[in-house]
């Protein structure tokens, strides 16, 4: 095995579905061997959210995020918010989410998501907790309720897999959140390079990195291996410090350090 000297913090996976469920401690050693030190496994259903929680309590290398994603909040039955409630307060349960609105698919009608994004917000400010955000196509619905919840008080979070155009991402941190990058940086095609053109204007404190594993394969990997992975948040890295301008080892040192401060992980999760 190689030496690895960079340490990195793959801030949004979803280890717990069945793509890996063959062989999900495997991906974890091949993540270690990488130099991901630590994943943030989130939940996106009420089972979903239990499943991260017991890998996180099995496995030092994972923590855990709770919640119901705007696609699956149509589905939620009765009690299910309860029991994320719950979840949250647990000690290996370091964000809230995912969460968000979603207009590109019409899986739950908006004003659910609406109603369920709201509910998620205020509970992580009431618990002081992060929220991890998704959001797709519904940047204008989103934003309002953001800054909605940034009267109420202090708002942390990120922004994962981050699709939108510098402005949004300009106003989401006056907010006090994050923005996390994804695969998509590293696609070759040009209709890519708005948002490789957004990289650059995060500061140094509030880009975070992600694989959203098993989705968003990143090249040169993409169309050659089917599923994503946590060691691949080394691609992502690579290219958005390239990006940057920056040597691999400060930004990966810097998006950790970003992240532990974020989730609440002053040494490793």
């Amino acid at each position: 095995m190689k030496h690895v000297t960079n340490i990195y913090f793959d801030t949004h996976v979803h280890l717990d579905q069945e793509e890996f469920d063959t062989d999900r401690d495997a991906v974890l050693d091949r993540a270690r061997q990488a130099g991901v030190e630590t994943v943030l496994c989130v939940g996106i259903t009420t089972a979903s959210s239990r499943a991260t929680l017991r890998l996180a309590e099995t496995h030092p290398q994972v923590c855990a995020a709770a919640g119901i994603q705007p696609n699956y909040c149509a589905q939620a039955a009765e009690g299910d918010w309860d029991l994320i409630v719950a979840i949250a307060d647990h000690p290996r349960v370091v964000a809230l989410g995912e969460t968000g609105l979603d207009r590109h698919w019409d899986f739950a009608p908006f004003a659910v998501q609406q109603d369920y994004f709201d509910r998620h917000l205020r509970l992580a400010q009431q618990r002081d907790l992060p929220v991890v955000v998704h959001c797709r196509d519904a940047e204008a619905d989103l934003m309002p309720m953001l800054r909605e919840a940034f009267r109420r008080g202090p708002l942390r979070g990120v922004l994962h897999s981050f699709s939108g155009d510098a402005a949004t991402a300009a106003e989401c941190l006056e907010l006090g959140l994050h923005v996390s990058f994804a695969g998509q940086v590293t696609y070759r095609n040009k209709k890519f390079d708005a948002l490789r053109a957004v990289v650059v204007t995060i500061p140094e404190d509030r880009i975070l990195i992600e694989t959203d594993s098993p989705y968003l394969m990143p090249h040169p990997l993409r169309g050659k291996q089917k599923r994503n992975e946590p060691a691949n948040v080394v691609l992502v890295a690579e290219c958005l410090a390239k990006l940057r301008g920056m040597g691999l080892e400060k930004f990966a040192t810097q998006t950790t350090a970003n992240a532990r401060r974020l989730f609440g992980l002053i040494l490793q999760c």
